[in-house]
């Protein structure tokens, strides 16, 4: 069994700094890894990105991110990346990693994702420059994440999970407008998740939204932005027997 500890939206700035720490420092209690599903700074500048690296440097378990929209807003992702980075913290984007949890291998695939609705209800990849790009650049971000998941069923995972920053399904936005849902989540990301596999899908950015989901091909969906779960973290366990 693995225990993974997930939170996302925590957007931190300078007057955050210290907030989240004493509950990080109880995950070797409960946790044998932390997800953070994006959206872990303000803005997006480098000062946030140091407050957060603070938050989670030296922890006693593996933690593996990917960003989210207000990571970019200051338009320096890679400073924000590279600052988590040097914090030890993996940063996912298009890719996987292996986390060892004891004699467990545990694989994480990310891309912060993007939007674009749900089936019946989903931009085209139709009309003008910009809307086909709108719908281009959601269906590489889910490219890359099918990729990564089936790159690590390939290399002796017990489990495999999906983080993102935006929804793959509409299930866990239940309670926010729907007239935003198209900006919340793409059915790309659940299509590529069902195609290559996956033991649980983690994702954050709807505020207003639920915890629990399920992709139509059965795999558990949990949106764990902290305004949803209310604390510091969520634990899920995999069942690696």
């Amino acid at each position: 069994m693995i225990r993974v500890a997930a939170v996302g939206d925590i957007h931190m700035g300078p007057e955050s700094q210290g907030l989240l720490r004493p509950a990080f420092d109880t995950l070797p209690e409960c946790a044998d890894l932390l997800l953070l599903a994006g959206d872990l700074t303000r803005h997006g500048t480098p000062e946030e990105a140091r407050v957060v690296a603070q938050e989670v440097r030296d922890l006693a378990v593996p933690v593996v991110a990917v960003l989210g929209n207000h990571d970019h807003h200051d338009e320096q992702p890679e400073k924000v990346a590279a600052l988590l980075e040097d914090a030890g913290v993996r940063v996912l984007e298009g890719e996987g990693t292996v986390v060892e949890c004891g004699d467990t291998r545990v694989g994480i695939a990310g891309t912060k994702g993007f939007g674009g609705g749900f089936v019946g209800r989903s931009a085209g990849e139709f009309g003008e420059p910009l809307m086909k790009e709108f719908v281009r650049y959601s269906r590489r971000c889910a490219d890359g994440l099918r990729t990564a998941l089936e790159e690590l069923d390939r290399q002796d995972c017990a489990a495999r999970v999906a983080l993102t920053h935006f929804s793959p399904v509409a299930d866990t936005l239940a309670g926010e407008p729907p007239e935003i849902y198209p900006f919340l989540g793409t059915y790309l990301l659940a299509e590529a998740i069902d195609t290559a596999g996956a033991d649980l899908s983690v994702h954050g950015h709807a505020h207003a939204g639920t915890e629990h989901g399920m992709t139509a091909g059965g795999v558990r969906v949990r949106n764990v932005a902290q305004p949803v779960i209310r604390r510091a973290f969520n634990v899920y366990h995999l069942n690696t027997g």
